[in-house]
């Protein structure tokens, strides 16, 4: 079972936004994901608080976050976060999909970052596909895999709108137009 968290830490002069957060259930199971965040922007000084401070609960206070920078227009090297600083570290070889959290009490967690764009259904097969207990897939390629889904869902969605815009009876079950001609009627014998 997935948990998700949606505590936040309020902002002075900002109403309180809780994280999107799907975890891995504590298992003998390790993964390379212990779950997803999908941050409503790509802004960490804004986003980072509400993480934190949902994850304080269960994790302890996280006290390092280390990011790619390929996926954050800016990071900042520290964030002042409910009453203790977070340091942000960068790193290119790192998963650009994937943020990584320290604590001193826990240890380390390493998480998918959904992209703040995501569509919602999108987002959440990618949060449980991350929180998915002893899984090996990593960041980097269950976005590849979502991509693929995500063509494959326009690409049906693309046929069936053909389909209809044809009149249905006007394709072929593969996806091609046939002439009216070839279609069987009652008096080419079929009934």
């Amino acid at each position: 079972m997935t948990t998700t968290l949606g505590r936040a830490e309020p902002r002075v002069g900002a109403p309180a936004v809780p994280a999107r957060l799907s975890l891995t259930p504590k298992t003998a199971l390790a993964g390379q994901l212990d779950g997803a965040w999908w941050p409503r922007s790509r802004d960490l000084e804004t986003e980072l608080p509400a993480l934190a401070a949902a994850l304080e609960e269960p994790w302890g206070r996280i006290t390092r976050v280390t990011v790619n920078p390929t996926r954050w227009p800016v990071i900042p090297h520290t964030i002042a976060v409910a009453g203790h600083t977070l340091h942000v570290g960068w790193f290119t070889e790192q998963d650009p999909d994937k943020l990584i959290l320290l604590s001193y009490t826990v240890g380390r967690w390493d998480l998918l970052v959904v992209p703040p764009e995501t569509e919602p259904a999108a987002a959440a097969r990618l949060m449980a596909a991350a929180a998915t207990p002893g899984s090996l897939l990593t960041a980097s390629v269950l976005m590849a895999n979502e991509a693929a889904i995500g063509r494959g869902i326009r690409d049906a969605q693309r046929q069936e709108a053909g389909w209809e815009s044809e009149g249905g009876a006007c394709m072929s079950p593969f996806g091609n137009p046939i002439d009216r001609s070839t279609l069987p009627l009652p008096g080419n014998g079929w009934r």
